[in-house]
């Protein structure tokens, strides 16, 4: 992300497109010029996110129109193209002018398809090959020839209950995208009234009554053993061990390693030449992985989504700083920032179980630490507040360019690790 200067001139947030099977299949970004009136050069915008959704993806050709339909093209596909949000007119016209990228979705606010002056640039970019989606309801119809632009239309609450949207000739009506999903109950209502995806996260589900339940689910404890043994210390030999007590997760470990992402020339039959070859800290970061993506409920597949790519964004922030320790640290402290999300169970009682640093302690118990600034900008960015955003970043001494290039780099090798 060093070629990309735009990247100093914005502030970028992220929040996830989820469908009925509540996979999360598609990222839209929400860009902030830094100035309303900054004159920013769009191509080089979408040059930037290229390197996150290329063209070249297998997914270039996908639209969202699939999403609702069971065995559709959607399902078999790894995701659909990104969607972006401009918050600011004079970066959007720029963007709408450039030339288009396959894998990427440009919103329109509905002002913007009701007003005349800007139809013929819709209509340019539409016809250049751009996915235009339109963002909100209109207060009146746009004319047909504009209509025709998009096929969704993406609406906060409230916009849902005042009617159909509007249907242009020969298309057929416009699908909607619900906003501002927040709880299970949200993302449930959306689809009942007939969304084919919604934009949000929804992290605000309240935990389960812990009345007989554990911290840490049966099926988790050899991970657990295993992340109490790297933590001490352990032999190989005795990880080896505790490892074999879990057939299919060595079943996982072997197969991880042998795994052309690896890189490995000759194959590894053995666990304990798997460990050796792993190491303690990279062993630790699969395990923490693997405990953060073990729910069998559909409902916490966007929260799972959230924690590698908070783990990974993380570490991103501490990447030109050389400590390999507290980058390592910062990793664990983003993946397990949500699992007592997942694992149903306050943090209170998860850190008495689960073994980690005292730094990552203090920022999942919401106490004063290195990490919580850390964890407060991750926070900051997948609310798209781009106040928020860059109070956070200056607390941190971050500038834009290494925010946005820490966060780019994250999505991008979370969608190569394929979680």
């Amino acid at each position: 992300m060093q070629d990309h200067p735009i990247l100093g001139h914005l502030a970028i947030g992220y929040s996830p497109l989820i469908d009925r099977q509540r996979a999360v299949v598609s990222t839209r970004l929400t860009i902030f010029p830094d100035r309303p009136d900054a004159v920013l050069d769009g191509a080089a915008l979408l040059s930037a996110l290229a390197e996150v959704w290329p063209d070249a993806d297998t997914a270039m050709s996908l639209t969202l129109r699939p999403l609702g339909g069971a065995g559709s093209a959607a399902a078999a596909a790894p995701t659909a193209p990104a969607l972006l949000t401009i918050a600011g007119e004079a970066l959007l016209l720029s963007v709408l002018a450039a030339p288009p990228r396959a894998q990427l979705m440009v919103e329109v606010p509905a002002f913007m398809a009701t007003d005349p002056a800007h139809a013929a640039a819709l209509q340019q970019a539409r016809a250049a090959g751009m996915t235009l989606v339109l963002k909100g309801r209109p207060m009146t119809d746009p004319p047909v020839e504009v209509l025709r632009c998009f096929s969704h239309a993406i609406v906060d609450p409230g916009q849902e209950r005042r009617g159909d949207m509007p249907t242009a000739a020969g298309v057929g009506p416009i699908t909607t995208i619900q906003a501002g999903v927040r709880t299970s109950a949200d993302l449930e209502a959306a689809f009942q009234r007939g969304a084919v995806a919604v934009l949000g996260w929804p992290f605000d589900d309240p935990l389960a009554s812990p009345k007989g339940r554990t911290a840490v689910p049966p099926g988790l404890q050899v991970v657990m053993e295993l992340m109490n043994g790297v933590d001490s210390g352990l032999p190989v030999d005795r990880l080896e061990a505790i490892l074999k007590k879990d057939p299919t997760l060595a079943f996982r470990l072997l197969r991880y390693i042998n795994s052309p992402a690896f890189g490995l020339s000759v194959e590894v039959g053995s666990f304990g030449h798997a460990l050796m070859l792993l190491g303690y800290q990279r062993l630790k970061r699969w395990l923490a992985l693997l405990l953060v993506s073990a729910s069998q409920d559909g409902n916490l597949k966007p929260v799972m989504f959230a924690a590698v790519r908070r783990g990974m964004l993380m570490e991103e922030l501490m990447r030109s700083s050389g400590d390999a320790e507290m980058r390592g640290e910062l990793f664990i402290c983003g993946v397990f920032s949500l699992l007592d999300r997942l694992l149903q169970q306050p943090f209170a009682d998860l850190l008495k179980a689960v073994p980690v640093p005292e730094r990552v302690q203090q920022a999942l118990l919401g106490e004063e630490g290195p990490f919580l600034p850390y964890l407060e900008l991750v926070r900051a960015i997948e609310a798209e507040a781009v106040f928020e955003i860059r109070e956070c970043a200056d607390r941190l001494l971050l500038g834009a360019f290494e925010v946005n290039g820490a966060l780019l780099v994250a999505l991008r090798n979370a969608r190569q690790l394929g979680a």
